[in-house]
């Protein structure tokens, strides 16, 4: 992951409700939810949850398929995982022994490494 990439996901999930779907789709993994569907978890109308969801997916934090007339909505986690990753990289200033619990922790949560379609 890139600094610009990083900026990005790190902006999107500044909101407090882009960080509350972004984590009742964590929760949900790795069916997803439909859009209607995070609304009613969130009480929030679905024009607003259509807008927050749209930010995240162009920050590249969730996936979207078409199921019928739904459009269900998924974490990225492998997104996630590189972005924890980035931020921690650097972490221990030449003693990796330090973070390796953390990364070790990072890598087995998410075990997928491909990247979201």
């Amino acid at each position: 992951m890139d600094m610009e990439s990083a900026l990005a996901a790190l902006s999107a999930l500044s909101q407090s409700t882009r960080l509350d779907i972004f984590r009742l789709l964590v929760r949900h993994e790795p069916d997803g939810l439909p859009a209607g569907d995070v609304a009613r978890h969130l009480d929030t109308p679905q024009n607003t949850i259509s807008t927050h969801l749209a930010i995240l997916s162009r920050a590249g934090l969730l996936t979207s398929r078409r199921h019928s007339r739904l459009i269900v909505y998924r974490a990225c986690l492998p997104r996630l995982r590189d972005l924890m990753l980035f931020l921690v990289k650097d972490c221990c200033a030449g003693s990796p022994e330090l973070c390796a619990p953390l990364i070790a922790t990072l890598s087995s949560c998410c075990p997928s490494p491909q990247a979201c379609p």
